[in-house]
């Protein structure tokens, strides 16, 4: 267990180098040294010791890049990690009690790593408790708690997966302090960190994966894209995988000419909240269809993406079988879910990865406006603001730029030449704010190249590999 005194955590600029080697820019390193030096003074505030042993973590949040909807699916999406995150702080404690510290809430929990905890679906402890739950469960036993705080500079309820940035921190922190990798449970069904963020997408929807038993997540019956981003991610890449097993397909390379700017549209789309029903009733529809396609041909694809790559004829048929609808889903609602994945994943993804690798911004960017016209014609998932904030990006002179996560509000990404990106994002919050004056009080627009995955910060050498792969 890889661990250093909480009084380290307040010199920033010991910080700083590291979380440089970590893969971070030196100023999105400045800004995470101030956001661990608040977690520890959180510590401090709570009554621990400056020389207590603490272990720090950094965890970041996720940019789809292309792949709205599509993980839980079975398909690919085109990801990368932010160089916004959630840092976490966590002393090890000789009991079984987790005692979460959220300084940017001004609020913390106490529960015990028990299988019977009930967390409050729509409360922030959610996560945290949903983790220690499932930990509980599948690895059962005397395990050992920890007073953790937590802080960063993602904006929550965002799109940018503040939340299962959560579920990832605390899990890696738990199994940190608890070696979790030497257990012969852990160690049959998660073997690297792709089939550690399936497990983590197991965890938060709350299904089996293999032998380690499900419970009932967090609410939301979403794949594993964000945990994925979130724990494989390399710094200047964007990485092309596919979900059931997660499996990466191809690195793309950025590159220095370009940066994403993002903007956070002010209208919240929390996964646990109000967005929560337009969500799950996506995945339905999805699972729905599978169902479907599997009683009428009695084959047992395993996710609907399989479904559509079964037969050159495949998709005609599933037409055909959804037509007449399934409970209260009707034909239609089937039906344009499946064209929705055959366009974003078949058509939209491998036109548009073939473009980036070859430097065809012009290409990129026309596949990335059918993305972003099919998420709302299609999917449904768009709001006004969000429609704006990709139209208006384009007319700023953006090369591409689309409204990500799970859609009904959250954040847009533009992708934009480096050195205009400061002048880009002044013009585009001041378009935004003459468009939707009220939203654009509680908006956030900011820069980031692609960023690392997740690292513990005293523990470099175990962090994922720095090279594509």
């Amino acid at each position: 267990m890889t661990v250093a005194p909480i009084e380290s955590y307040l010199d920033t600029g010991r910080l700083t180098e590291r979380l440089v080697e970590g893969g971070l820019t030196t100023s999105a390193a400045r800004a995470k040294a101030a956001q661990f030096a608040r977690a520890a003074n959180a510590l401090l505030d709570a009554g621990l010791t400056v020389r207590a042993e603490a272990i720090g973590l950094y965890v970041p949040g996720r940019i789809e890049v292309l792949g709205k909807h599509t993980d839980y699916c079975g398909g690919h999406s085109l990801v990368a990690a932010a160089e916004r995150g959630i840092c976490f702080l966590a002393v090890p404690r000789d009991d079984a009690v987790i005692r979460g510290i959220a300084p940017d809430l001004e609020e913390e929990c106490e529960f015990l790593l028990s299988d019977g905890i009930e967390p409050a679906v729509g409360h922030w402890s959610n996560y945290p408790m949903t983790v220690a739950r499932r930990v509980s469960r599948n690895f059962p036993g005397a395990l050992l708690g920890a007073s953790i705080a937590y802080c960063g500079d993602l904006p929550p309820d965002s799109g940018m997966s503040s939340s299962s940035a959560v579920l990832t921190g605390m899990f890696m922190v738990i199994s940190q302090i608890n070696d979790l990798e030497s257990r012969s449970e852990y160690r049959n069904e998660i073997t690297d960190r792709r089939s550690l963020a399936a497990y983590l997408g197991s965890v938060e929807n709350g299904s089996d994966f293999g032998s380690l038993t499900g419970s009932s997540g967090v609410g939301t019956a979403g794949g594993s894209e964000d945990h994925t981003a979130i724990l494989n991610a390399l710094p200047g890449w964007l990485g092309r995988y596919s979900y059931f097993p997660v499996k990466l397909h191809e690195n793309l390379h950025l590159g220095d000419e370009y940066v994403f700017v993002i903007a956070c549209s002010g209208v919240s789309a929390p996964k646990t909240g109000s967005a929560r029903e337009k969500y799950n009733r996506m995945s339905r529809r999805a699972r729905a269809a599978l169902e479907l396609w599997r009683k009428q041909t009695g084959r047992d694809d395993p996710h609907l993406a399989a479904a559509i790559s079964s037969a050159p004829d495949a998709h005609e048929h599933l037409t055909n079988i959804l037509s007449a609808g399934s409970d209260d889903l009707t034909g239609d609602e089937l039906i344009t879910r499946l064209e929705h994945l055959q366009a974003e994943n078949f058509e939209i993804i491998p036109a548009a990865c073939k473009a980036l690798a070859m430097g065809d911004m012009e290409a990129f960017g026309v596949q990335v406006d059918r993305s972003q016209e099919l998420a709302d014609t299609l999917l449904g998932s768009q709001v006004p603001q969000t429609v704006s904030l990709a139209r208006g990006a384009r007319e700023l002179g953006a090369a591409a730029a689309s409204s990500f996560g799970a859609g009904f509000g959250g954040a847009v990404w533009a992708l934009v030449r480096r050195e205009a990106s400061d002048e880009f994002c002044a013009k585009w919050s001041e378009q935004y704010e003459r468009t939707f004056p009220t939203e654009s009080q509680s908006a956030a627009f900011f820069s980031t190249a692609p960023g690392p995955a997740a690292f513990f910060v005293d523990g470099l050498n175990d962090r994922i590999e720095s090279t594509p792969h």
